[in-house]
């Protein structure tokens, strides 16, 4: 049985195309994201420039993308003393894909993600277990921009 005719195109394969013809690995690296203060920011700055450019700038860019970032940590697993043993790390993303040309915004979206770590007596266990839910929820919420950024523009 074919499937020429279903109209499913796979968003990350070699020869993916936009509705305009353009390939999609070239319409994702004309896109130039904006600085992202913070530790946090600069870790999900880096992790899209490397996914949508293998880590160089965009060439000719055709949109800028703008993202804001939200961090909030959420105490679970209470003691009795009052003590919280876990946390969860939330971070939250609105970003918005601007048409570097008119001006205008083309898309925008929200995105979010949640990293449990656990705390210790210990300031540095502390310190590293916090890095590394930002870590996590970092690349998280990278690719989840990246992924709606890539549908929006396969389908121009």
């Amino acid at each position: 049985m074919a499937l020429a005719g279903c109209g499913f195109r796979p968003l990350y394969g070699t020869n993916t195309t936009t509705a305009s013809g353009t390939r999609l690995s070239e319409a994702m690296s004309s896109v130039d994201v904006q600085p992202i203060p913070g530790r946090v920011g600069q870790k999900v700055r880096n992790e899209l420039i490397f996914s949508n450019t293998g880590g160089g700038h965009a060439a000719a860019p055709r949109y800028k993308l703008n993202v804001v970032l939200r961090e909030q940590d959420i105490q679970q697993l209470v003691q009795v003393t009052g003590n919280a043993q876990g946390q969860v790390y939330q971070l939250q993303a609105t970003y918005t894909l601007v048409d570097t040309a008119t001006g205008k915004v083309r898309h925008k979206g929200k995105a979010i993600s949640r990293a449990p770590y656990s705390r210790f007596q210990e300031v540095f266990a502390n310190v590293r277990a916090r890095y590394n839910a930002e870590d996590r929820a970092a690349e998280t919420i990278s690719e989840s921009i990246k992924s709606q950024i890539a549908a929006y523009l396969a389908t121009t």
